[in-house]
C-alpha cells in the first residue's frame, strides 16, 4: 500500500470538536510547538534544597552593586530574599511589646501555651517572637520560650496560643510545676500579618467577582483576610515591596540579609509617604517610587483609583513642593486599580473597566495620565506581562497584545480555559515569559472545588499558536539575571521551593508526561472505513537515548459522537525504522505520548499505510 503523510497544523485547537480539529493537534500536556513541530517542554530541578513557608505569589530578581543576585520571595506567611542557597527572613515587624506586657500560661499534660497580650491585633497563623522570659518551672523552660513561634490559635482579642517546642522544633509537653508566667520582662516582637491562601470573594477590596455589583461595595475587608499578593520592584540595589491592601516595605541590601525590611514612612527622611496601597513601582526612566490604590495625603484609607509617586530619585519624599515632582492623580475610570505594568516608556493601568496609560512627560505635569480604551480589563493583578516592549495580558474572557493599542489575540483555547477556570480563585491567575521559546504562559485554577492553579495555557508569539497542561505554579520570573525562568511550587500547608525551569527533560528528577494527541483523521470525509497497517515514526530524541522510548497510539471510532477507543498502542525507541498495525475505524486520532526519564523528544511528519476498507 502506499504511503500517506500527514501533516497537522501547529497549535491546539479546542475551539470545536475532536473531528473539526481534523487538519490539528487537539489536546495536549507538557509539549511546545518550534518551527511548527511538537515537542517535550524543558525541565525543572530545584534551585536549592532549602525551603520556605508559604505559598509564594510574588517573585522577583535583581543585583546589587556587587552583582550578588538576589531574589525577593513573598509567601502568605512570610517575605524572604534568597541569596545562594539561603533564604533570609526579612518580614517587616509590626510591633515591639514593652517589657513585662506578654505572660504565659501552660497546662499539665498539655503543649498549649496561651499567651496574654492586650489588644495583640495578631491572626491565626501569624509569627512573633519571645525574648525575656524566664521558666514557668517545669518542661517549659526559658529556651523553650524564647524563640519564634507560630500562633495557633485566637480565642480573643487579649489571648492567642502556641504550641510548645524545643530549640529543634519537637513538641514539648507542660508538666505540673509549669505555674508560672515567664516573668516581668517579657518582649513579644510580632512581624506583620499574615495572609490567605485563597481569594475571599464579596467582602471588601477588589474581592467581589465581575459579575457582583461594583468593586470594592462590600464590607471592608483587611489584608490579613484575603489572598495574600505581593509587588516588589528595585530601587537601586535596595528593595521595595507592598502587601496589597496593606503596607508598603524598604529593604536596605547594605543591611545585610540579616536585617529585616521597615515600613516606608520609618525612612530617615521620610514626608507624607504612603501607608497603605494596592501596588508598588520604579520608574525604570526617571526614578519615581509610584503606588497605586493608595491612601491620598492626610488620610489612613485606601483610595483604590489614587496614584501617588515620590520625589525623583528620592524614594522617601511623598510631599509635592514647588522644588520637587512628588504628586498624584486619581484615575477617572472604574472603581479600582487591578494591577499596574512597566513596558517600553510607558506604564500601563489597569481598572476594573479601564486601561490607562500613564507616561513621563516632566514638569510641570511630570506624568501624564491617557484612557487606551474602555473595552479591556485585567482578570487579575498579575496577569500582564512585556516581552521587549509588547505586553500581553488577560481579561476575564479574551487573551490581549498591547503594542500601541489594545488588540485581542484570536485564541484556538480560549473557550477551554475560559469554560474550566475557577473564577471564585481567579486573582491567583499569572502570567510568565519564557523569552528562549517566544512563549507566553497564563496559569490559572480550573473547577469549582480546587482552589489552587493546576493549569497552563500557553501563546507562543512568533508562531501564532496556542498550547495547554497541567503544571501547578504559584510565580514565576523570567531570568533576568539568570539564564533560566524562576518558579515556585503551591503546596498549601507544607514547604515550598523554588525551581529552575528548561533544566533537563525531567520533573525535578521524576519522570515526566507528556503527550499531544491529534483530532480525527479520515479519508473521503468519512463515507469509506479505512484500514492502517503501518506506522513509519519520525522523531529525534534529545538527552539519554538509553531506555528513551515514545508509545505511538491509535484511537478509533466509526463516528464524532462515539468513544473513542484505542486500536493499537506501538512503542518507538531511537532504533524503531516502522511499526505494524492491523487498525480499522471510519476516524482515528494519533497520540504521541512518553512517560520515561532522562529524555525529551520532537516529532516530525506521520507517514501511514492507509486505504479505504471495509468490515467482514
Amino acid at each position: 500500500m502506499p504511503l500517506s503523510k500527514i501533516r497537522f497544523n501547529p497549535g491546539i485547537d479546542k475551539e470545536g470538536t475532536e473531528y473539526t480539529a481534523d487538519a490539528g493537534w487537539y489536546d495536549g500536556d507538557k509539549v511546545r510547538f518550534r518551527k511548527g513541530r511538537p515537542e517535550k517542554i524543558g525541565g525543572w530541578v530545584k534551585l536549592t534544597q532549602n525551603y520556605f513557608l508559604g505559598v509564594c505569589r510574588s517573585l522577583f530578581d535583581w543585583a546589587s552593586l556587587e552583582f550578588l543576585r538576589y531574589i525577593g520571595v513573598g509567601t502568605n506567611l512570610k517575605f524572604y530574599v534568597s541569596e545562594g542557597n539561603d533564604y533570609s527572613d526579612i518580614t517587616p515587624i509590626r510591633t515591639t511589646t514593652a517589657a513585662g506586657a506578654v505572660t504565659f500560661s501552660a497546662t499539665d499534660g498539655s503543649s498549649t501555651i496561651t499567651v496574654t497580650n492586650t489588644s495583640h491585633g495578631a491572626v491565626l497563623n501569624d509569627f512573633v517572637t519571645f525574648s525575656g522570659a524566664v521558666s514557668l518551672g517545669g518542661n517549659i523552660t526559658a529556651d523553650v520560650l524564647n524563640q519564634e513561634y507560630q500562633i495557633t490559635g485566637v480565642p480573643t482579642a487579649n489571648t492567642y496560643t502556641i504550641t510548645a517546642k524545643d530549640t529543634n522544633g519537637d513538641t514539648v509537653t507542660a508538666n505540673a510545676s509549669d505555674s508560672g508566667n515567664g516573668g516581668a520582662s517579657v518582649v513579644g516582637e510580632y512581624q506583620i500579618n499574615t495572609g490567605l491562601n485563597a481569594y475571599v470573594a464579596g467582602t471588601g477590596w477588589g474581592a467581589r467577582s465581575w459579575s457582583a455589583s461594583t468593586w470594592g461595595s462590600a464590607s471592608a475587608l483587611s489584608s490579613s483576610g484575603q489572598l495574600r499578593l505581593y509587588s516588589q520592584d528595585n530601587f537601586g540595589e535596595d528593595l521595595i515591596f507592598n502587601v496589597r491592601a496593606g503596607g508598603i516595605y524598604y529593604w536596605d541590601e547594605s543591611s545585610g540579609a540579616s536585617a529585616r525590611a521597615v515600613a516606608l514612612e520609618d525612612l530617615a527622611g521620610a514626608s507624607n509617604a504612603p501607608t497603605v496601597a494596592l501596588q508598588i513601582m520604579v520608574s525604570d526612566t526617571d526614578r519615581h517610587v509610584i503606588a497605586f490604590g493608595c491612601n491620598p495625603i492626610g488620610s489612613s484609607t485606601i483610595d483604590p483609583l489614587f496614584v501617588r509617586f515620590s520625589d525623583q530619585e528620592n524614594a522617601a519624599d511623598w510631599t509635592p513642593t514647588a522644588t520637587n515632582t512628588a504628586g498624584g492623580v486619581r484615575i477617572n475610570s472604574g472603581s479600582i486599580i487591578i494591577g499596574a505594568l512597566q513596558t517600553r516608556q510607558e506604564i500601563l493601568i489597569w481598572t476594573d473597566v479601564s486601561v490607562h496609560s500613564m507616561r513621563f512627560v516632566g514638569s510641570p505635569f511630570v506624568f501624564e495620565f491617557n484612557r487606551i480604551t474602555s473595552d479591556a480589563s485585567m482578570i487579575s493583578p498579575n496577569a500582564a506581562v512585556d516581552v521587549g516592549g509588547v505586553v500581553y495580558f488577560m481579561d476575564r474572557g479574551n487573551f490581549y497584545i498591547y503594542n500601541g493599542s489594545v488588540q485581542v489575540i484570536p485564541c484556538t483555547v480560549k473557550d477551554y480555559v475560559f469554560s474550566n477556570l475557577n473564577e471564585g480563585q481567579a486573582f491567583k491567575v499569572f502570567a510568565a515569559e519564557n523569552r528562549a521559546f517566544s512563549e507566553v504562559t497564563w496559569f490559572y485554577p480550573v473547577g469549582t472545588d480546587n482552589t489552587e492553579i493546576t493549569n497552563y495555557v500557553t501563546y507562543n508569539y512568533e508562531e501564532n499558536s496556542w498550547t495547554i497542561g497541567t503544571l501547578g505554579r504559584g510565580a514565576w520570573v523570567a531570568g533576568g539575571t539568570r539564564q533560566n525562568p524562576i518558579a515556585s511550587s503551591v503546596f498549601d500547608g507544607e514547604n515550598n521551593y523554588l525551581y529552575e525551569h528548561e533544566v533537563g527533560h525531567d520533573a525535578d528528577g521524576e519522570a515526566m508526561t507528556a503527550y499531544i494527541e491529534s483530532g480525527d483523521i479520515e479519508i473521503a470525509d468519512g463515507e469509506r472505513l479505512m484500514f492502517m497497517n503501518r506506522i513509519i515514526p519520525d522523531l529525534t530524541f534529545r538527552g539519554s537515548e538509553v531506555g528513551a522510548t515514545i508509545d505511538y497510539i491509535i484511537k478509533g471510532a466509526d463516528y464524532p459522537l462515539q468513544t473513542n477507543t484505542a486500536l493499537s498502542t506501538s512503542e518507538v525507541t531511537p532504533s524503531t525504522t516502522q511499526v505494524y498495525v492491523r487498525n480499522r475505524a471510519r476516524q482515528v486520532v494519533f497520540r504521541a505520548e512518553s512517560d520515561g526519564a532522562g529524555y525529551g523528544w520532537r516529532l516530525g511528519d506521520l507517514r501511514v499505510d492507509i486505504k479505504p476498507d471495509g468490515r467482514r
